[in-house]
């Protein structure tokens, strides 16, 4: 049987592939970016639990503590947490610590001793897996530490653990995914649309026209920014009502913090939608570029996979990331009440970023007007 090939179906399918094809802008987000993306998130994403930052309030004598504190930091789950301040609430709160091992009043090995040895858990729940994990490694380590102490295999005199979940007690999933969501929907709304809007422009063939108009470029750029500004924090606050009324994340922290940091942060993406928006001349280019961007943020922020699991070569990029910053500062304001420190750290950096990021922008973005 003979096979009729439809020669305008064939002409518009070889169309289609040079027209898309013959833009090395395309060329690079058809070809290369997956290649990068893939190559960059096989090493960057991972589930395993490692690096967990702890602390240990025990006197120095206590020699089972010490064990314990031992096989913590040489078993690659856990890291030491900063000593300068003793106080493990303050260190959990400001983010310094994820778990902090309390030893009982006379010590542990002296508890252990006369058979009613108990310590105390305190746990970052903000990461409801970091948290589980950290107690099970804990319990792990805890009973390979009294066995080699008593040198009595198992079952070896018990240690009671008094666990004490902060910020998330009942360990509900929402708590801590619907804050990063929040995150999420304010990079999607800022960066597209920003983009967008100057790429529409750009189709539509109306891009001339600004050019050509009596207005200074700081004029064209502030009327296609400002609009979006305002948007994002119209949006920033309506998704945390939703967030506080119907999924029960509590707000714990001052909302001038919050807005304050929302402001920084959005001000950090529309500048970056136009930034994207110089090296785009259509709404379809727009769409690739800002997916391309938006994906790698948040996957390298920290929102779904802790950053400290990152191979070294990876964590500057995160650190670079706006959305990292914000989504510290969301958790850390909603479910913590809002550590002053971390606030003016975060804020701080998010606010340089923004100024690095409209100096950026203006510039490439006057270069597209001349």
């Amino acid at each position: 049987m003979k096979i009729k090939i439809n020669p305008t179906l064939v002409g518009f399918i070889k169309k289609e592939f040079v027209q898309t094809l013959r833009d090395p802008r395309m060329r690079f987000l058809l070809l290369v970016a997956p290649i990068v993306q893939l190559t960059l998130f096989g090493y960057a994403i991972s589930t395993d639990v490692n690096n967990i930052k702890i602390s240990f309030v025990y006197k120095p004598n206590d020699v089972l503590m010490q064990k314990i504190e031992d096989r913590c930091y040489h078993s690659g789950w856990f890291i030491r947490a900063p000593h300068e301040d003793n106080n493990p609430f303050h260190l959990i709160q400001s983010g310094q610590a994820d778990a902090a091992l309390i030893a009982p009043e006379g010590g542990l090995t002296r508890a252990l001793e006369k058979g009613n040895a108990r310590v105390q858990l305190l746990v970052d729940a903000e990461n409801i897996t970091k948290a589980q994990s950290a107690e099970g490694y804990l319990q792990a380590i805890v009973g390979e530490a009294v066995e080699e102490q008593t040198h009595l295999k198992p079952p070896a005199p018990p240690i009671q653990f008094a666990v004490r979940y902060l910020y998330n007690p009942e360990l509900e999933t929402a708590v801590f995914m619907v804050p990063g969501v929040l995150c999420m929907v304010l990079v999607i709304i800022t960066v597209v649309l920003t983009s967008s809007s100057i790429s529409r422009e750009k189709e539509l063939g109306t891009f001339e026209a600004l050019i050509a108009s009596p207005a200074k470029p700081i004029e064209i750029l502030m009327g296609k920014t400002v609009p979006y500004v305002i948007f994002g924090m119209v949006d920033m606050f309506l998704v945390l009502i939703v967030a506080v009324l119907l999924f029960h994340v509590p707000m714990r922290g001052p909302l001038w913090m919050l807005f304050v940091g929302a402001l920084g942060f959005v001000i950090n993406t529309v500048c970056l939608g136009v930034f994207l928006s110089s090296f785009v001349k259509n709404m379809q280019q727009s769409a690739m570029f800002g997916f391309l961007f938006i994906f790698p943020a948040i996957q390298l922020s920290g929102l779904i996979y802790p950053i400290e699991n990152m191979p070294w070569i990876l964590k500057p990029i995160a650190y670079i990331d706006p959305v990292f910053y914000f989504v510290a500062l969301l958790r850390n304001i909603m479910l913590k009440g809002g550590d002053l420190g971390l606030f003016c750290t975060y804020a701080g950096t998010l606010y340089v970023m923004a100024v690095v990021m409209v100096w950026v922008s203006s510039k490439r973005f006057r270069q597209t007007l001349n």
